[in-house]
């Protein structure tokens, strides 16, 4: 009997082993393996993962044997040992699916701390096997409040009693640490983290990492978020030290332009939790409590969001997060219970890093001053390198701009002193870099240093920090100044995803406005990889809706005055569509579905016949407004009823992808409702009635479906006459800007559409870029070398809602545009206009990169295309069509991969299969 069992055992040890060497062998005969491994939202082997129910996604490898996948398997298990033979927690066996993005996990239930690894497999379009992807891992955080041991910790920085440049108060930063031993060695540690602040961690005297202000801004009352290191090499058998530095930042800092938006009563509070397992097995836990200790005298006397920072060197405490520093004067913490009606997450997107430095391009010196010209307007801190005598003060301003005279202009800061300052503690040079503060700037003014000493360029450096993501797509041209649109669109990017979307980075304000969000949106995605990033905010989104539905002006909403905006409230709607649209994550509507239903419903209840009343701050910063009012001419109900009808389109259609085909039916019924009361309300036969007939107004009919078919055309005509009556010049604000090419394109105005592009006279993109923009400014008119600054002070010159062009410019200019959700289908039909030769882009699609670059020499038009794999894409090519035309330097004969959809007067339009093709065309 036992030899029996015994032969049975390793009988099936035999095979197992046998099973898992096929599992990896015979590579030779099978196709590539698959790459660019993803989990979630984009997410490579994350650590502190937030999502117990990821979704899985890869790409097909370019290949000449690889079109399309016809099918795939996803193993999943504890271990890497495991995939091979016993996945035990998911094996999706053989699927015949052409999926290859977003596929949600459906295996055992995942754990906090858990350490999940998985492969995948695909089969191409002959059902061939590709050889199993390289082992991906990912490891879960804290998901639960009841995973926490630790308390909040912190000083009474309140009870100081320190006032701010506004009378507000002012937290100290604080110095925290705790020395700990341990007899075993060290195996793995994980140090879980966050704080009612900003905070920057060391251990043994080594900074963790590298990230900007942690944890970032969430709405605080109901969310805040965890991070997670792997301290491992950190950590020593024996003695043992962490320091924390921490500050007020967006959590007890001043935020708002009026005192009664502060909220920064509670002093900063740390929690801290490192796990440590050693390597006999046994566990340690070291938690922020009652043994910590702490001080508010460190070098850092000052650092506010607005204001800036002060660094005195006199202060400073050499190895004070090593073993050897006596804190036998530093007070014991106060200690405080976590609050369970707070959720601690983990971070769910990227934290804000320091990506780009840039470099002095020009002194100029001005009386005792001296000013360092970046010659780029960006978002971050200076790195200092500068002479400085004991005991003097060195001051660091910034500004955007300078004003005629050469002096500094930041009146548009408003309150927002944003002014470092450094004290010396000896003589010599010095290096600094603020910790805990941003600024918005092209120049930085020195002011204190050694004047003995000659400046040098070297003396400031740019750090520009913005959220981790990195380029996601590229466009350039023939064009110097729409190039430099470009470049402005995407610095204007940078500079305001700073952990959340702000809507400026420089003034008393840096918040997450919602309508400046929703109409930059489908431009980012474009520029970056930033699905996580939206994914992220939409969620403090949710969590910052009203009761009642309304969704705030600002999120977080640190205004707190329970007020909506119509077309602002929309990013709720907006978003999460565009988002699903470009990517084919349909998590994203689950998500956020709940969300737009209250929305509507908010909606509904503010309108009376289906037409709003809405508060809103309608087509904002128009120029020219008639009645001088930053909300332009367009009427706020017209305004309010259009997006009541496009929030509700946009439900229904979320509805219908969601599988909810009652709900799909209800708003979509409402939808036709609404525009059929907007139509009976504002138009007549197509034409503005009872209200301000404004560009926006007939932009905002056309773009959202809200006229009768037999009006349309009608309404175009008159949109003409609107764009003709002033020079052919765009009259449109925040909401109508985005839909001006929108609608241009579709009813058939491209030249019209490159003529407002490439306008170089006010109102017009060129305009600024003139003056010397190197971001999007908040007005078409916030500086003009005739008439210096608009007067304003609400003058922002970097803020990236008026590079929603940036959407059409890759869409149509360079021609690549989605046809089915996530780029499945891509259309790629480039329209040459206006002064250009060529223009290109590149695309990051979840399949691989597409390309479109075209050229036009003499006669001929050139497009350069590649589709990626497991994609197909509709190819438009203009072309006098009675002339042949060529692929690949050859006359086009059709193919399995190349086939002529339609031959126009002026196009082909061709279907094609993943690969790369050159085009030649006869086009005179």
């Amino acid at each position: 009997m036992n030899f029996t069992m015994g032969f049975k055992n390793n009988f099936y040890l035999f095979v197992s082993v046998f099973a898992g060497i096929l599992y990896f062998s015979c590579n030779d005969e099978l196709i590539e393996q698959p790459k660019s491994l993803k989990v979630s939202e984009g997410f490579v082997n994350p650590i502190g993962f937030y999502d117990s129910i990821p979704t899985f996604s890869w790409q097909l490898p370019v290949s000449e044997n690889i079109i399309s996948q016809s099918a795939y398997r996803i193993v999943v298990a504890s271990s890497p040992e495991m995939l091979s033979h016993n996945a035990d927690l998911w094996d999706t066996q053989k699927q015949i699916s052409g999926q290859s993005a977003w596929v949600k996990y459906e295996g055992e239930a995942l754990k906090s701390r858990q350490k999940v690894f998985w492969q995948v497999k695909y089969y191409n379009q002959n059902d061939e096997a590709s050889n199993w992807s390289a082992v991906q891992n990912f490891e879960l955080g804290l998901l639960n409040n009841s995973d926490w041991q630790a308390q909040w910790i912190g000083l009474p920085t309140k009870e100081e009693g320190v006032l701010g440049s506004q009378d507000n108060i002012i937290h100290r930063p604080q110095y925290l640490r705790k020395g700990f031993e341990l007899s075993n060695d060290v195996a793995s540690a994980r140090l879980y983290i966050t704080a009612k602040g900003v905070f920057d961690v060391a251990i043994n005297g080594e900074d963790l990492s590298d990230d900007v202000m942690p944890p970032g801004w969430t709405p605080y009352q109901k969310r805040i978020e965890t991070l997670t290191y792997d301290v491992t090499d950190l950590i020593e058998s024996g003695q043992n030290t962490i320091g924390v530095e921490l500050a007020a930042g967006w959590h007890s800092g001043r935020l708002g332009w009026q005192k009664s938006y502060w909220n920064n009563t509670e002093s900063p509070k740390l929690l801290l939790q490192l796990e440590i397992t050693m390597k006999d097995g046994s566990k340690e836990v070291i938690i922020s409590d009652e043994t910590w200790k702490g001080t508010t005298k460190g070098p850092i006397r000052f650092a506010d969001i607005y204001d800036g920072e002060i660094y005195d060197a006199n202060f400073e405490m050499p190895n004070w997060t090593t073993n050897n520093f006596d804190d036998k004067n530093w007070t014991k913490v106060d200690v405080t219970s976590m609050d369970d009606n707070v959720k601690l997450e983990p971070k769910r997107h990227s934290t804000v890093k320091a990506k780009i430095t840039l470099e002095t391009k020009e002194i100029i010196k001005k009386n005792e001053a001296i000013i360092f010209d970046l010659k780029q307007n960006m978002v971050g801190v200076p790195f200092i390198k500068v002479p400085i005598i004991k005991g003097d003060t060195l001051k660091v301003r910034f500004a955007e701009m300078l004003s005629p005279d050469g002096s500094f202009y930041t009146k548009n800061y408003r309150s927002a002193q944003s002014t470092d300052y450094y004290i010396a503690s000896k003589d010599g040079m010095i290096e600094y870099t603020p910790k805990f503060t941003f600024h918005g700037f092209r120049y930085v003014e020195l002011s204190g240093f050694d004047t003995s000493k000659e400046p040098s360029k070297d003396w400031v450096t740019g750090i520009v920090q913005y959220s981790d993501f990195d380029e996601n797509g590229t466009f350039t041209s023939s064009h110097e100044k729409l190039n430099q649109l470009q470049s402005n669109i995407v610095w204007g990017l940078r500079g305001n995803f700073f952990d959340i979307p702000t809507d400026c980075p420089q003034r008393d304000e840096r918040m997450g406005w919602t309508g400046d969000a929703q109409v930059f949106g489908p431009t980012s995605l474009f520029n970056a990889d930033v699905h996580k990033f939206w994914a992220s905010w939409l969620q403090s989104v949710r969590e910052s809706q009203y009761e009642n539905g309304g969704i705030p002006f600002v999120v977080p909403d640190v205004l707190n005055n329970g007020k909506v905006s119509s077309g602002w409230g929309d990013v709720c709607t907006i978003i999460p569509w565009k988002i699903y649209y470009r990517t084919g994550d349909i998590s994203i509507l689950e998500e956020n579905y709940e969300m737009m239903k209250k929305w509507v419903r908010h909606h509904q209840e503010t309108s009376k016949n289906y037409i709003s009343y809405m508060n809103s701050f309608a087509d904002w910063l128009q120029p020219y407004p008639a009645n001088g009012d930053n909300k332009g001419d367009t009427s706020h109900a017209l305004i309010g009823t259009a997006f009541f009808a496009h929030s509700a389109k946009l439900t229904a259609k979320t509805a219908k992808v969601l599988g909810k085909t009652e709900e799909f039916e209800k708003y979509n019924a409402l939808y036709k409702t609404v525009a059929n009361a907007f139509e009976k309300e504002f138009f007549n036969n197509g034409e503005v009635k009872e209200v301000t007939a404004t560009q926006t107004s007939y932009l905002l009919a056309l773009a959202f479906g809200l006229l009768s078919e037999e009006n349309r055309e009608n309404a175009k005509k008159h949109l003409l006459e609107k764009i003709a009556d002033v020079d052919n010049h765009l009259r449109t604000g925040f909401l109508g800007t985005p839909l001006l090419s929108e609608v241009l394109d579709a009813t058939g105005e491209i030249d019209l559409m490159y003529k407002l592009l490439f306008n170089e006279t006010y109102p017009s993109w060129f305009y600024s870029i003139n003056q010397g923009a190197t971001t999007i400014w908040e007005r078409w008119n916030s500086y003009s070398k005739a008439e210096g600054f608009n007067p304003q002070r609400m003058n922002s010159l970097n803020h990236y809602a008026y590079g929603a062009i940036g959407e059409w410019i890759y869409e149509r200019v360079a021609g690549i545009a989605p046809l089915e959700v996530g780029y499945k289908t891509i259309r790629i039909a480039p329209v040459p206009g206006g002064p250009l030769t060529n223009a290109s882009a590149t695309l990051n699609t979840p399949y691989g990169k597409v390309s479109s670059s075209w050229e036009i020499k003499g006669n001929s038009f050139f497009l350069d295309v590649t589709v990626p794999p497991n994609t197909s894409a509709i190819i438009e090519i203009p072309a006098n069509t009675s002339e042949q035309f060529f692929v690949n330097g050859k006359a086009f004969k059709e193919n399995e991969n190349l086939k002529l959809k339609e031959k126009g007067k002026a196009f082909y339009k061709l279907f094609a299969q993943p690969g790369s093709y050159k085009f030649q065309t006869i086009i005179k």
